[in-house]
């Protein structure tokens, strides 16, 4: 087989893949099933347009859960998968001064973004790791639904429809029920797996986090370590500040990014606000910035970007939360 350099470009859909290949300035195109079969096709075209598997970088967007199998099905074929934000393609789209957009033509736009920025390549999760994220995802959707109906049975009580209070009570009961049932099989399951036990441990020692939360850390972000240092690992989130300035027109206020996972940062704010009283660290931090006449809100996304560090820290370092760390840090430092 002749060794070629090529890069594919995949636009993801939920029945369909568009997909180019870009080898030596030229654009191959073909269509796809999203499916088991799809991929068998996929692997079957490119080996006869004689690209090597060693030599192909194929890249496309995180687009909620539809990438997931094929990215799996390419890199457990040997093929370099890159999975990248759809904010990235869509920034270097607007660098071309692309016009039109249909899926050959954003396909296309993926393989010429690989090209030309190279994208780092793609780590699947463990198996152990992804069903942890399917569960936890379930049990905050069920969380989600007793809440509506909760909402419901005191709309239906005030106007006086017992009955159908009733009937809201029994549902109610059935979801919390079911709640239990799952979080008691997420606990079983973490218990399960060294890996996943050993840093669960080691995040429930920061005081405001319980083991709810610590499953959708570990569910839905996996592995922190694969993050180079906390800041990344915090604009990962979006709890980073973003200033707005420029000149001496544009004088925006300074808010966090939100470029991140909007369901994990809703998963940190009730923690962020158990640490302002009971985490000796953040409790201190939070009421310096309150005396300096910070709003409340800020205050919250600024403890919610210090757990984030907190998070990185015991995982990088393998050691539980130490609330006097800094302390024993700056008498090492004095001599004392």
């Amino acid at each position: 087989m002749e060794t070629v350099c090529a890069v594919v470009g995949i636009d993801v859909s939920k029945k369909k893949l568009d997909i180019a290949l870009l080898v030596n300035g030229k654009t191959k195109a073909k269509v796809v099933e999203n499916s088991a079969d799809g991929y068998k096709s996929l692997l079957e075209w490119l080996s006869k347009a004689k690209v090597a598997k060693e030599t192909l970088h194929v890249c496309m967007e995180a687009t909620g859960i539809y990438y997931e199998p094929v990215a799996l099905a390419l890199h457990d074929a040997g093929v370099s998968v890159s999975v990248v934000n759809p904010a990235c393609i869509k920034g270097f789209g607007h660098s071309e001064n692309i016009r039109n957009k249909n899926d050959t033509a954003d396909a296309g736009l993926i393989a010429r973004y690989c090209a030309a920025m190279k994208p780092a390549p793609w780590v699947p999760s463990p198996l152990e790791q992804r069903q942890l994220r399917a569960w936890s995802l379930r049990v905050q959707a069920l969380k989600d639904i007793r809440q509506q109906e909760e909402n419901r049975l005191e709309a239906n009580t005030f106007t006086g429809m017992t009955d159908v209070a009733e009937h809201v009570k029994q549902h109610i009961a059935w979801l919390s029920a079911e709640i239990n049932k799952l979080e008691d099989d997420i606990d079983d399951h973490i218990d399960r797996h060294p890996g996943l036990k050993h840093d669960a441990e080691l995040i429930t020692s920061i005081p405001g986090i319980g083991t709810t939360t610590v499953a959708r850390i570990l569910g839905q972000l996996g592995d922190i370590r694969r993050f180079d240092s906390a800041k990344a690992f915090a604009a990962f989130l979006g709890v980073t500040p973003k200033q707005r300035s420029s000149g001496t027109s544009i004088k925006g206020r300074t808010m966090i990014s939100r470029a991140g996972s909007m369901s994990m940062r809703a998963a940190l704010y009730m923690p962020s606000l158990v640490a302002c009283r009971h985490n000796p660290l953040l409790r201190c931090f939070a009421e310096r910035l309150l005396a300096t006449g910070m709003a409340k809100k800020a205050v919250i996304g600024a403890v919610m970007h210090k757990m984030t560090h907190l998070i990185y820290g015991v995982i990088r370092t393998g050691k539980p939360f130490d609330p006097n760390y800094l302390t024993n840090g700056l008498a090492i430092q004095d001599g004392i």
